[in-house]
Order: structure tokens, then sequence, then C-alpha cells
């Protein structure tokens, strides 16, 4: 079943880049733009995490936390985040258990193979820990701004 706007987020508890435990419980009273992504230091995802980054003033002027999650682990999100001067936390979801929480852990296709993988998707979590805002297959290129237009209303 898909997780809809207006429902109440999943919550989770993943170790960030830093090593730190970040559940989403502890982050209540603030906008959180979670967002997954497949793979450090891929193209998309480098578009989309330098994005972000590019547009980090807005983001902290909406006063939202942004957590980036995918499979990788600990040391690979903190050589993504060193390479790319990301100032955002990354969290290592390497059973992808929260992408199966937020049905994000899909069947994908590539050269006529099927496998499963992180399907690019960003929820933007409200103060309350309702998701505001759901957005499915996201385009690297386009996110940040779609996500600072949803922060804003």
């Amino acid at each position: 079943m898909a997780l809809e706007e207006g429902s109440l987020a999943p919550d989770f508890t993943l170790t960030s880049d830093s090593g730190e435990t970040v559940s989403l419980a502890d982050l209540r009273g603030k906008p959180v733009v979670l967002y997954f992504y497949p793979k450090d230091d891929t193209p998309g995802c480098t578009a989309q995490a330098c994005g972000i980054r590019d547009a980090w003033g807005d983001f902290e002027r909406a006063g939202a936390v942004v957590l980036g999650v995918s499979p990788d682990g600990e040391d690979s999100h903190a050589k993504f985040k060193e390479k790319y001067d990301l100032p955002f936390t990354l969290l290592a979801d390497t059973d992808h258990a929260v992408a199966d929480a937020y049905d994000v852990w899909v069947e994908k296709s590539y050269s006529g193979k099927n496998y499963m993988g992180v399907e690019r998707s960003t929820f933007v979590i409200d103060a309350d820990g309702d998701l505001a805002k759901v957005f499915r297959n996201v385009k690297p290129d386009e996110h940040a701004d779609q996500v600072l237009e949803a922060l804003s209303r």
C-alpha cells in the first residue's frame, strides 16, 4: 500500500554518514525532507544531491532538516558527502528496511535485467510527523525546486 499525503510518516532509526543514530521521532517540531536515492556518486544521484547543496540557504530558511537515504553504507556516504561538500545528513539503509516502509524498494529494469532497487522518491514530512508531500520518480535536476515549493506551502 502506497503512502498517502496526510498520513503519518513511518518512523525509523538509521545510522548517519558520521556514525550517529538518527530517528525521525527525534525531529518532530521541524519539517523533514526525506529523500531516497539509488547510489552514492552516480550521475543522477550526484545531480540531485548537488541541487540541494546549491539551494541550501533556501532549505535552511525553510527550517527543514534534509536527510538523504540510500542502501549504501556509512563509509560510502561519508566519502560522497565530503567529495561534493554536502551540508546535510546521509543515512545508511543497508537492509532497505526504511525503503520498504516508504514503499520505494521496487523492482527495476536495466538492459533487459530485472533487479530490486530504490525508486528515487522524496517525502516532505511536516512538524507533526505527517506526510505533507510525496514525490515519486523524482527528476534529479528539478528536485530541489519542487521540494522548496512544497516547503513554502
